[in-house]
């Protein structure tokens, strides 16, 4: 089984900042992507950042120069560094991993998971 923890969610003044972490444990063999999805009440959950195994980084036009994607992989751990935050970006923060699990020696997936999320809020 495979959990993951997220942390840094709070209240910001609009143009403040807040970092988001998210940590995985458990039979971890390999994590390939990692992920932070927002979502608020009504709507779709929407894709915000994508970091690849490799580095490749994507993210949704409307956070991008703002927000930055990082991972340790010795820690299994994503970060979202939020710059410049705006009202708008006030939402449920979930990250989502794809795990590769190990199992009495065999390896399995990779397999979606996703954090508890960590509610950011934008207002002065």
């Amino acid at each position: 089984q495979v959990q993951l923890v997220e942390s840094g969610g709070g209240l910001v003044q609009p143009g403040g900042s807040l970092r988001l972490s998210c940590a995985a444990s458990g039979s971890i063999a390999s994590i390939y992507a990692m992920h932070w999805y927002r979502q608020t009440p009504g709507k779709q959950r929407e894709m915000v950042a994508t970091i690849g195994s490799g580095g490749t980084i994507n993210y949704v036009e409307s956070v991008k120069g703002r927000f930055t994607i990082s991972r340790d992989n010795a820690k299994n751990t994503v970060y979202l560094q939020m710059n410049s935050l705006k009202p708008e970006d006030t939402a449920m923060y979930y990250c989502k991993m794809n795990v590769f699990t190990i199992r009495v020696g065999l390896t399995s997936g990779p397999y979606d998971y996703w954090g508890q999320g960590t509610q950011v809020t934008v207002s002065s």
